[in-house]
């Protein structure tokens, strides 16, 4: 296996290990608007189905790369719309990049009592919005996914170069082979036929 196939196989498998707690997360929130019955907002849905797409091709071509290496200029092709869907995906979802999901609350108050002094005070506590979080985390795996799809890109590209290489140097090999043989059967024949002519003139 060439370099660019190994880099292929090693980009795929991490595009994958990003896809799948996207697909969890976004999941969850088209689970919580279908089950209050309402329509799940765009900023969710497209990046859902774009991950659906994604993650079952990237799992489609790391399981049959050697198939889908004989032709890595379709693999490349997909691979590069997929990068313009994510970079549409996010767009989509980019109102989410400036939110403020973590924030500073009062818990209460506080005493401490050191000897006969009393000491009090209010208590603040770090709260963090489930759905901003997760939102804001498929933001970012999504970033990351046009960045991972486009080097799986380029990837492909050097491994149908290489591979159309191998193919012309197969061709040149056996081709030379072929020309090879064929010249040794027309030497060898004058010789047989003048052999042949000896033998059959001693025996008349």
């Amino acid at each position: 296996m060439s370099f660019s196939g190994f880099s292929f196989i090693l980009w795929r498998l991490l595009e994958i290990v990003t896809l799948i707690p996207t697909l969890g997360m976004l999941a969850w929130f088209v689970h919580i608007y279908d089950s209050v019955g309402e329509r799940t907002p765009d900023m969710y849905l497209v990046l859902f189905i774009v991950s659906v797409l994604a993650a079952a091709w990237a799992i489609g071509t790391l399981f049959l790369y050697t198939r889908a290496k004989h032709s890595a200029s379709f693999v490349a092709l997909v691979d590069l719309l997929f990068v313009g869907a994510f970079i549409g995906a996010v767009y989509a979802l980019r109102s989410i990049a400036s939110a403020d999901c973590t924030n500073w609350q009062r818990s209460g108050r506080w005493t401490t009592d050191i000897g006969s002094l009393s000491i009090s005070g209010n208590g603040y506590q770090l709260s963090t919005n489930k759905s901003c979080a997760m939102a804001k985390a498929c933001f970012a795996f999504g970033i990351m996914n046009c960045i991972f799809f486009f080097i799986t890109f380029l990837l492909a590209l050097l491994v149908h170069r290489h591979s159309s290489r191998d193919r012309v140097v197969k061709v040149r090999e056996t081709t030379h082979v072929s020309r090879h043989s064929h010249r040794n059967h027309r030497s060898r024949s004058p010789r047989h036929s003048h052999h042949s002519r000896r033998t059959s003139s001693h025996y008349v």
